[in-house]
């Protein structure tokens, strides 16, 4: 009986770890941004007593971050080892292929810019935006974005603007996102959110802590200025999945 206890006793700790480790492959695998962002590449989730590896291929850079942080964010993850590779060639930092994945990038973290809409080129870091935008705001925050990419050097926005009338009841593309925030889970709204940050220049170097339960974004950490926080409220508040957003950074 005293043997059997003990038994017992030991592998407590091995079968809770492994449903640690069952729950975090699982909810990888399960969150928005794999099933959005990253369905179409080869991403592999293994943890073993919280610390996860990742590996396989991705498109993009953005989406080995994006992968990364994901992952990061799940209850009882304790490190994680992103051996995740490029597919292809590794582009070189600046170039216009460097630029134009970035710039596609932040524009689809965002909810009140459509990328999909948004024609990017790219040529010595200047960025040209042609498409159709719903609205004159919408175009011109595609060009603030893109501009605050880092690496651009001037945004030419040759987006024309929409002249059909919405009709009665019809939602732009930034409530039609609120819509389906519902179904964005907090590990992948605090993902989007980190690498949005990392993305602007403006914001790239904040020393910035991202915590989300329910749609609701806490950020913590450190700020220059009053205009750096607010500023990054603002990006903030546009990144898909973002119901609210609690700024307790210091400016200083």
């Amino acid at each position: 009986m005293a043997a059997l206890a003990a038994l017992v006793f030991i592998n407590v700790p091995f079968l809770l770890a492994s449903e640690t480790d069952d729950r975090i492959e699982s909810s990888a695998r399960a969150s928005y941004v794999f099933k959005t962002y990253l369905k179409d590449d080869d991403v592999n989730v293994r943890s073993k007593d919280g610390i996860v590896t990742l590996t396989g291929t991705v498109a993009e850079e953005s989406d080995k971050a994006l992968a990364r942080e994901t992952v990061a964010s799940l209850p009882g993850v304790q490190r994680v080892d992103n051996k995740l590779k490029l597919k292809g060639k590794v582009h070189a930092m600046y170039s216009n292929a460097w630029l134009l994945a970035k710039v596609k990038s932040t524009l689809l973290f965002h909810r009140n810019v459509s990328a999909t809409a948004t024609e990017v080129l790219a040529e010595k870091g200047v960025i040209t935006l042609r498409g159709e935008a719903e609205n004159e705001a919408q175009k011109d925050l595609s060009t603030e974005f893109a501009k605050d990419v880092e690496g651009v050097k001037a945004v030419n926005n040759e987006m024309t603007v929409s002249t059909a009338t919405m009709a009665s009841g019809e939602k732009t593309v930034g409530e039609k996102m609120d819509d389906i925030g519902e179904s964005i889970d907090d590990a992948s709204v605090t993902a989007l959110v980190k690498t949005t940050l990392l993305y602007h220049r403006s914001t790239s170097a904040l020393r910035t802590t991202v915590e989300t339960k329910e749609g609701v974004v806490n950020l913590g950490g450190k700020a220059k200025n009053a205009a750096e926080k607010d500023l990054a409220t603002k990006l903030v508040s546009d990144v898909h999945g973002v119901k609210q957003v609690v700024n307790n950074m210091t400016v200083g």
